[in-house]
């Protein structure tokens, strides 16, 4: 069974990640895959691959700047395999990934497999960053599953489809996901949604295909965490009026208040950091999701 690895790149800093990340996947214990690199509107990046002979089996160039929805589906085109899997170039796989994602594939039908974000720290941990709140930097959160069972999606960092299924639904939404300076997210979300409803099924989670995010020191300040943050419930906004269900964001915030009262009753420096960390978090999701139906109903009525 072929693997086609999609991974989507854009920013020059990231190069010597990129060949990190392409030097993790070259050593996967499951052979037989193919890796395809899409550069996303940097044409320095881009000849930079070419010009060190990065082997990898193709590398595409956008002229401009398409946004990581359409730079996927631009990998889609190219892949030739019968498993489609997505990979971030701030990653780093562990040698058994695809194995884990290939296994799920072969032994429970499956039509879509996702696995397990680890955060890989470059700074030290900080002690008020929440476990409920890992999915900030691109990690598995606390309150996800820690057996094999099925999801309505994971990351888009560890993420993969049958080629039919992925294909079939016409891939990601070119509006929704990272584009430059945007943030606006969501994409595997809506994705795995409409997914759902098609074929009746979720994605099958294997906390056993681990993949390691890099988190960079300046994902741990503030500003950045309140930017995410925000467009995070922003982009729930958007889910809400494509009537997508958002039980489990419900789910997600009943676990972020069952947090909060066991920390209080284990109260220390880190667990009142953690609290305060909590509460202003899930407020700014908050504010971002109203703030978008606002947007959307200030729309509808100035028509």
């Amino acid at each position: 069974m072929l693997v086609s690895i999609i991974i989507c790149t854009h920013q020059r800093e990231r190069y010597d990640d990129l060949v990190e990340a392409i030097d993790s996947i070259k050593i996967q214990s499951y052979k037989n895959l193919e890796i395809v690199v899409v550069v996303d509107g940097n044409k320095e990046l881009y000849q930079n691959l070419i010009e060190n002979r990065i082997k990898v089996d193709k590398i595409k160039l956008n002229e401009e700047n398409m946004g990581l929805s359409e730079s996927r589906n631009r990998g889609i085109k190219e892949a030739k395999g019968e498993i489609i899997a997505f990979f971030d170039d701030d990653s780093v796989a562990d040698e058994n990934w695809l194995k884990e994602l290939v296994r799920m594939y072969e032994g429970r039908e499956a039509i879509a497999v996702g696995g397990k974000l680890i955060p890989k720290w470059l700074a030290k941990k900080p002690e008020f960053l929440p476990e409920e709140y890992y999915w900030l930097i691109g990690a598995t959160h606390k309150g996800f599953s820690e057996e094999v069972t099925e999801v309505r999606n994971t990351f888009g960092s560890n993420l993969s489809f049958k080629s039919d299924v992925i294909r079939s639904l016409d891939g990601f939404k070119g509006e929704m996901g990272v584009k430059g300076k945007g943030l606006l997210q969501g994409e595997e979300t809506e994705l795995c949604e409409r997914m759902g409803e098609r074929f009746g099924k979720g994605v099958i989670y294997n906390p056993n295909a681990v993949v390691y995010h890099k988190v960079f020191p300046d994902r741990l300040k503030m500003r950045f965490f309140l930017r995410r943050a925000f467009w995070q419930g922003y982009s729930k906004g958007v889910m809400k009026e494509l009537e997508y269900s958002l039980d489990e964001e419900g789910d997600f915030v009943k676990n972020v208040f069952k947090g909060v009262l066991e920390r209080v009753k284990s109260p220390s420096l880190a667990a009142i950091s953690q609290i305060l960390f909590l509460l202003i978090l899930t407020s700014t999701v908050g504010l971002g999701y109203l703030y978008r139906l606002l947007k959307a109903r200030i729309g509808r009525n100035g028509r």
